[in-house]
């Protein structure tokens, strides 16, 4: 641990909205730097602030406790011994010292974000948040210009299942659940269940080469008791990251005239994957996917998705779906988009206009 200049402070000083004076703003955006040229899917400038501000103010929280309080402010930091306890107020003003806007509640989202985006970790015990800052990776290679071709394909119950439920489970592992309930065998016993009621909505994102699927869209038609999920709290309409027995949603009946809703079960690209190109590509798939339903559910008139993983938080408004319904202190929410506008969008120049935080494979 280097120090730079000296300064003349106590433990009691050591405030979430001081941490300038220990640890200079300089200092801070060359870390910030460094984050950012790992190309971490879904990690933009002001997550990688937050980041680094959290671990600079951990990491003098536990000298702080361990006896060993700086005499000068840092010039680098150290890796976190375990754990170190962190309430959404000391968060609260560690992020937004600088605003006035900020409040608990959005700390503790921004730190969930963190968290889903593999970047800390976070435990709670019932009474106490403790955190720990994951070693910061290397920068990725330079781009592989030989990058397998991808091409959309059904999904096959019989070879997709498994690689689909490991890259299922790792994007909702985050969430910090009992780890039965995301557990990759009961998400692949999900994923067949649904091949067997509707094949037809489940596509992959699939390599040409060794056949290997990395990415899953399923398009799931929902029986019309089963909508009022849609305008409750969305986490009481989880079922693969939980350990319930009973799908939330029942699935509609080819034929159903009483079938008005598609729910977007799941929608994901692997993030070496993760191209404009490749991203295109499979959004067209689905509305292609959506249009050939149609057949099946000809009163097909509205679309919802769940906002689980921030990567994706850009990328549902640019195609046109919006927020309705949020689960309270919960980054999930109901997202909505009538059918006949989704068929109707220019989704080439949609993911065109998206920022390049989501493309790191396209820096």
């Amino acid at each position: 641990m280097a120090e730079g200049r000296s300064v003349d402070k106590t433990v009691s000083s050591l405030k979430p909205e001081l941490l300038d004076q220990w640890f200079p703003v300089q200092q801070q955006q060359h870390y910030v730097s460094q984050w950012m040229g790992i190309g971490r899917v879904g990690l933009t400038k002001r997550r990688a602030e937050c980041l680094v501000q959290l671990w600079a103010y951990l990491f003098l929280k536990q000298q702080f406790q361990l006896g060993q309080m700086p005499k000068a402010s840092l010039t680098d930091l150290g890796s976190l011994e375990g754990l170190v306890p962190c309430t959404h107020r000391e968060a609260a003003e560690l992020f937004y010292s600088k605003t006035e806007r900020g409040s608990d509640r959005a700390a503790g989202m921004m730190i969930d974000r963190l968290a889903a985006l593999g970047l800390i970790e976070k435990k709670f015990d019932g009474h106490t948040i403790c955190i720990g800052i994951r070693p910061l990776p290397s920068p990725p290679p330079p781009k592989d210009p030989s990058l397998p071709e991808v091409l959309p394909d059904a999904f096959n119950p019989r070879t997709d299942t498994i690689p689909i439920a490991n890259l299922l489970a790792r994007n909702y592992s985050w969430m910090d659940k009992d780890p039965s309930a995301i557990a990759p065998q009961k998400i692949a016993k999900i994923l067949r269940c649904w091949a067997q009621q509707y094949p037809k909505g489940m596509r992959v994102l699939r390599r040409c080469d060794n056949l290997t699927a990395v990415g899953i869209n399923i398009l799931f038609p929902v029986a019309s008791e089963s909508e009022v999920n849609f305008f409750l709290p969305p986490t009481k309409s989880l079922y693969l990251t939980t350990s319930t027995e009973v799908d939330p949603f029942k699935i509609a009946t080819p034929g159903d005239p009483d079938c008005t809703s598609i729910f977007v079960r799941s929608w994901m690209i692997d993030p070496p994957y993760m191209q404009r190109q490749q991203m295109y590509q499979f959004l067209e798939d689905g509305r292609q996917t959506l249009v050939a339903m149609q057949e099946d559910f000809p009163n097909l008139c509205d679309i919802y998705a769940l906002a689980i993983h921030p990567i994706y938080e850009e990328l549902q408004p640019a195609i046109g779906f919006h927020k309705t319904c949020q689960a309270p202190q919960s980054l999930l929410y109901w997202t909505y988009q009538p059918v006949d506008r989704y068929l109707a969008l220019d989704l080439k120049q949609a993911v065109a206009n998206l920022k390049l935080d989501l493309f790191p494979s396209d820096r």
